[in-house]
């Protein structure tokens, strides 16, 4: 049986540690489907736009050639539809937010990678404004 991994992100100012979660994601399954916050989702979280558009990051993440499939994530409390949606067999997430998604656990795998350390879309973002 196949197996259908799903993640979610911004992936903002795209770096190694994107391309690594997306790549040891893809190694846990058969196929890799990427939800991107929208740029309102990600304004309501974290009080500011993406440097990068919806449309712009969901062309890079489509890119990576992990990733099998992109969506628009508009809403984190849709995160169970989303899965349901495109039958996720499991939900790979980084450890940032680690137990947040356990309420998941009765429809696919949960799993938590170690973030690369040293690297953050919003670090980066502050030394460029240096």
């Amino acid at each position: 049986m196949l197996k259908r991994v799903i993640t979610f992100g911004t992936f903002d100012v795209f770096h190694v540690g994107h391309l690594r979660i997306l790549e040891k994601a893809r190694q846990m399954g058969d196929s890799l489907i990427v939800g991107v916050s929208t740029d309102e989702l990600n304004f309501n979280k974290k009080g500011r736009f993406p440097v990068y558009t919806q449309a712009e990051r969901a062309e890079i993440v489509r890119a990576v050639r992990h990733v099998d499939e992109v969506f628009f994530e508009a809403s984190l409390e849709l995160k169970r539809d989303y899965l349901l949606k495109y039958k996720a067999d499991i939900l790979v997430m980084g450890d940032d937010w680690k137990g947040k998604f356990d309420e998941f656990s009765d429809i696919c795998e949960v799993i938590y990678l170690s973030r690369t350390p040293s690297i953050s879309t919003t670090a980066i973002i502050e030394k460029i404004r240096e």
